[in-house]
């Protein structure tokens, strides 16, 4: 579907197939068959004139024939490290415009990118390097409070295959970066390197357990953020506000990737999320999309001198991470002027995105679904006792298959055969309904999913029921043990400012007559914040054992 024939506001983009919660994407604009490297250099070619990145807090700029030219030569220092195909090269950094260089250097040599969180400790960044075999590392000096230099020190002794630790701004890095091109021995390598390669091991959040890498091919994260891009109708004439975190796919693949592949600008307005650079950024260089979780869009339109920033260039970008509440998105349509905002899910297995808001849909839709299916991509909804698709409007797992599905975790076949089945499916681990247009509600996780006396509680219906109470901000609901009933519900929850404090009394009063009776959550716990991952995922896990101590429980 072009950007001249989208359908009117509120029709069906796709139908699910008779009376099932199955859907298929359309297929009418053509997957990219490229290397990552071959799309930036064509894109070179085409715009090469046009502004590829900006790093807002030190003032660099990079046209895409300069950003390639750069990518070109610190390629070419990695070639000189002796780096092959498929060895896997570490990037641990905040939004610096070098992370950048190294996602696009690494993939024009055929090296496998693993991106690490800057929040990792050092038993956390042991942990990735030695699973993924990082034999080279190339990081920043620190961030925040964390100093990397110290911690790298400290694992390195026990890394066998890690040989290079390059750290940002030093000699290291200037002379990594600055070879001279070697484009005979450079398109040699092009050359022998494939669209289905894997290129990118990227950890999931580890909210439970140790985490998991999820390897992406080329194909996956390159058309994955061509088509998210598609779908926001971007072109070469849009800028792009990236404020959530390279290391994820949401950076790299739907910030950075996306953009590249329309030839648009990528612009970087601070190292990690701040409300003020990101309405700085936005004001001067005259962003035209943003990307946020809803707790990033909640800073910004709170934040004190809101008022003081243009935010009139704004017209799309994508909210993701966690459900938004329906003031927020009117608040960010309305003050922020993203009418054309969009609502995305998807998980880092399936590069991301798998289903996506039309920028049409109706407010209704983007606060209550998360889209309908992907271009190129299926997806059902499936009994997880059976693995039967079910009627729409039925619970189930949902489940994905196309393009965009990871290869496997690294070395790992064991827990890939947990989450692949044998026909390609991707099992995601979440609770959804389809519904007869095809948009798909997510209802709350299998593993999070509440058994209280036998009665399954889905926390997602709980909580968007308690975001109707007057002084409730935000809330999450977990599950904790009951001697009698197996399990409780316990809400942990942030009040409006000036609000009185809020006992389980009042809840349940609240409830009451409006909640069936064992979804009413028996525990209260007031916050000002959740456990979060870097990425804005609530680590339900962490609320979880935090309640059951708090409460006294086991």
């Amino acid at each position: 579907m072009s950007r001249a024939e989208t359908a009117p506001a509120g029709q069906p983009h796709t139908t699910p197939s008779a009376g099932v919660s199955y859907a298929s994407g359309p297929a009418d604009k053509p997957l990219l068959g490229e290397t990552i490297g071959a799309r930036l250099e064509a894109i070179a070619a085409l715009h090469g004139d046009r502004e590829a990145l900006v790093d807002v807090p030190t003032g660099r700029r990079w046209t895409y024939r300069r950003l390639d030219e750069a990518v070109d030569r610190l390629a070419t220092g990695l070639l000189n490290l002796g780096i092959q195909k498929g060895e896997r090269v570490g990037i641990w950094a905040p939004n610096v415009a070098e992370w950048v260089l190294v996602q696009y250097a690494t993939a024009k040599i055929g090296a496998i990118l693993v991106t690490i969180n800057p929040a990792y400790q050092a038993s956390e960044l042991a942990y990735v390097l030695r699973q993924s075999g990082v034999r080279t590392l190339i990081a920043a000096a620190g961030h925040k409070k964390s100093d990397y230099v110290t911690m790298i020190e400290h694992v390195r002794g026990e890394l066998a295959e890690l040989r290079d630790v390059v750290i940002l701004g030093t000699g290291d890095w200037d002379r990594l970066a600055g070879q001279a091109p070697d484009r005979g021995t450079l398109a040699a390598r092009a050359a022998g390197l494939d669209r289905d390669d894997a290129i990118n091991i990227q950890y999931t959040s580890g909210t439970t357990g140790f985490p998991k890498g999820a390897t992406l091919s080329h194909h996956n994260i390159l058309n994955n953020g061509f088509l998210v891009t598609e779908v926001q109708r971007f072109t070469e004439q849009d800028r792009l506000c990236v404020q959530v975190p390279f290391y994820h796919c949401f950076g790299m693949v739907m910030g950075n990737l996306g953009s590249m592949a329309h030839g648009c600008s990528v612009v970087i307005p601070a190292p990690s999320f701040d409300a003020e650079a990101s309405l700085r950024a936005i004001a001067q260089e005259r962003c035209t999309a943003l990307y946020g979780v809803p707790t990033m869009y909640i800073a910004i339109l709170d934040h004190p001198d809101f008022r003081d920033y243009d935010l009139s260039s704004l017209r799309t970008g994508i909210m993701s991470g966690s459900p938004c509440p329906v003031e927020v998105m009117k608040r960010v349509i309305g003050s922020m002027h993203m009418d054309e905002i969009t609502i995305s899910y998807g998980m880092t297995e399936t590069a991301p995105v798998s289903t996506h808001t039309p920028v049409d849909s109706t407010i209704e839709r983007r606060v209550s679904t998360v889209g309908i299916v992907h271009p190129h991509v299926e997806i059902k909804i499936v009994a997880p006792e059976t693995g039967v698709t079910v009627g729409l409007g039925q619970t189930g797992e949902l489940c994905v298959r196309g393009y965009l599905v990871m290869r496997g975790y690294w070395n790992d076949p064991d827990r890939t055969a947990e989450v692949i089945d044998e026909a390609g499916w991707m099992h995601t681990g979440d609770l959804a309904t389809m519904d007869e247009e095809g948009y798909v509600r997510i209802v709350g996780r299998l593993k999070d999913m509440v058994i209280r006396g036998g009665e399954n509680i889905y926390p997602r219906e709980v909580e968007e029921f308690l975001y109707s109470h007057p002084d409730i901000a935000d809330v999450q609901v977990v599950g904790v043990p009951d001697p009698k009933y197996g399990e409780e519900l316990c809400a942990w929850i942030r009040l409006r400012p000036g609000s009185e404090p809020l006992t389980p009394e009042m809840l349940r009063e609240f409830c009451g007559g409006r909640l069936a009776h064992y979804k009413i959550p028996r525990y209260v716990h007031l916050t000002d914040e959740f456990p979060m991952t870097v990425t804005g995922k609530i680590r339900k896990g962490a609320m979880r054992e935090i309640s059951v101590s708090a409460l006294g429980l086991k």
